[in-house]
């Protein structure tokens, strides 16, 4: 499969870029591309849930489009083994039967997800490495290396029918790398020279000028940071992060200290990864959980996941006390290695915070180099550019301010504004060999997590869910004689949520007499129980408008 760069397609007339997901937000990145009778995927992400989604685990693209499609779907092509580019596998394979096409450790921390949803055995996974072509219908798709935060990245050339399309996945420029190569580009530089037909681009950070620093530097500060700790040491990063792992491992067995793993994700990614020989840890580096009482503070660094502030995480419990095996100590040093991702910043502060509150020293990237992005800024996007000088152009991966810049940014290279195109989610883009426009739309948005259940949690669910966070409940209980129709007991008041206790007494007073007014008054007038059941609310959220100004959930329940 090796260097296999040409490629003959059928000859049509149309590509279809349908992006799923990646726009107009920063995550749960997928985009469809179709060509005569032929589908084929790139990415399968998910996304954080936002503030307004109480109790949602995970937020996945909508793939109506595809699982009406699913006989013409060929593959799917995964660009890297982040969240945002993975996610969602396990939600999208159980829908759709088709091979999945990534590399080694893609592939592998995708079938952990796999495992823990029962799905081993029934997902196609095939493994490539940079170089590879993958014939896909009338598709050919070729892996082309690049830097980024995380081991076996590639960004695709893509050879249909109309000409060839660069998606970027993500990416940066880093000459000098922790590990693996750089960025291809001389196989980048060929193809632009041969025609490029359209870029698709990352744009996470393209509101940023000059370059991304190297991922060395980061090492550099954590040496330092070793240098002046007396006790125990903290870190909290992302455990995809297969190459800051090692360096924080390496900066511990200088300093002759042990590494605790702490947190599900990080244990099952650094036991994949040395298996895969990604990590170089021995195993008499390692001190488990249960041990760490066995060495003194000034030879443990804990590595553990939480680095956005995540409840669950293993910091978050740490910091609040809640962790079953350690808890903050105001001689701890903490090292937060990433940046939060937006709609984050309140769950990280909150857990920096608490943190500083225990007296811990707490390092995160405004006060040192702990964290370097992914990600390209505008020099390296310009490099992109002028390597594979497209015809056409649409920015991918980022909220609109984003995409926006980025269509500056390749207008500022000279490149025509009617040759761009910003898309939103859904949006159909038709490029010929020479042409590119907005068509049409498919069925697209966002589909809730919430435990096992799928895309059950919608509108009314989450606006429930924010009624009853922020106003409480109100519930009523009623019991009539059945033949009478009599009420033989209540109306009975309970509150959640909802008042002081001292208030308590007057207020469910107030509430039982205004039921039971209505009822005295109305009582033979409702033809049904569920008419009944609205005008005791509509009293009640008058009553409780005049006495408190609220406006809980009112549940009513009869017998």
């Amino acid at each position: 499969m090796k260097n296999q760069h040409t490629y003959t397609a059928p000859s049509q007339d149309v590509l279809k870029v349908i992006p799923l997901g990646g726009l107009g937000e920063i995550g749960k990145n997928m985009t469809a591309f179709e060509c005569g009778d032929d589908i084929i995927v790139v990415d399968m992400g998910s996304m954080f849930p936002k503030d307004d989604m109480p109790g949602v685990d995970l937020v996945i693209p909508d793939i109506t489009y595809l699982k009406q499609n699913a006989s013409r779907v060929k593959g799917f092509f995964v660009t890297h083994g982040h969240e945002d580019h993975i996610g969602a596998a396990p939600y999208v394979m159980n829908e759709i039967h088709a091979p999945v096409y990534a590399t080694r450790l893609t592939c592998a921390l995708m079938g952990l997800k796999f495992k823990e949803n029962r799905m081993m055995g029934r997902v196609e996974m095939i493994e490539v490495e940079p170089g590879d072509t993958i014939v896909a219908g009338c598709f050919g798709v070729e892996f082309i290396n690049v830097t980024h935060s995380i081991a076996g990245s590639c960004a695709l050339a893509i050879h249909t029918p109309v000409g060839v399309v660069v998606h970027t996945g993500d990416f940066k420029i880093d000459y000098t790398p922790v590990a693996g190569q750089t960025t291809d580009f001389q196989r980048l530089a060929a193809l632009g020279a041969s025609g490029v037909r359209l870029l698709l681009a990352d744009s996470t950070n393209v509101e940023r000028p000059g370059y991304t620093m190297s991922e060395r530097n980061v090492g550099e500060t954590l040496r330092t940071l070793f240098d002046k700790a007396s006790d125990r040491i903290i870190v909290a990063m992302f455990a995809s992060n297969v190459h800051r792992i090692q360096m924080v491992a390496d900066a511990a067995a200088k300093h002759g200290r042990k590494l605790c793993l702490i947190g599900r994700s990080m244990v099952s990614v650094v036991r994949i990864s040395r298996q895969l020989g990604y990590l170089d840890i021995p195993d008499e580096e390692l001190v488990d959980m249960d041990h760490m009482d066995e060495y003194p503070d000034s030879e443990l660094v804990v590595l553990t996941t939480g680095s956005q502030g995540e409840p669950m995480s293993g910091l978050s419990r740490m910091a609040f006390s809640e962790h079953k095996k350690l808890d903050i100590r105001p001689s701890d040093m903490v090292i937060i290695s990433a940046n939060p991702i937006p709609g984050n910043e309140n769950s990280v502060s909150r857990v920096i915070n608490r943190l500083v509150t225990c007296g811990a020293e707490v390092i995160y990237e405004a006060l040192a180099e702990v964290h370097v992005s992914g990600h390209a800024r505008q020099e390296e996007l310009k490099l992109m550019h002028r390597l594979t000088a497209p015809q056409f152009f649409m920015p991918l991966h980022g909220e609109e301010r984003h995409l926006y810049h980025h269509a500056r940014l390749a207008m500022s290279l000279g490149m025509r504004e009617e040759n761009i195109v910003i898309s939103d989610i859904g949006d159909v883009i038709e490029v010929t060999e020479n042409s590119i426009r907005k068509s049409d739309m498919v069925p697209s948005g966002e589909v809730l997590v919430d435990g096992l259940g799928v895309g059950d949690v919608g509108e009314s669910v989450l606006r429930d869910r924010k009624q009853l966070s922020e106003e409480g409940m109100l519930i009523v209980v009623l019991c009539f004689d059945h033949d009478t129709g009599e009420l033989i007991a209540g109306p009975d008041i309970i509150s959640r949520g909802l008042i002081l206790n001292r208030e308590s007494e007057d207020f469910t007073e107030g509430a039982r007499q205004t039921v039971k007014k209505l009822l005295y008054k109305r009582m033979g007038q409702f033809s049904t129980t569920a008419q009944m059941k609205e005008a005791i609310r509509e009293a009640l959220r008058k009553y409780l408008a005049d006495t408190i100004r609220r406006n809980p959930m009112i549940l009513i329940i009869t017998a």
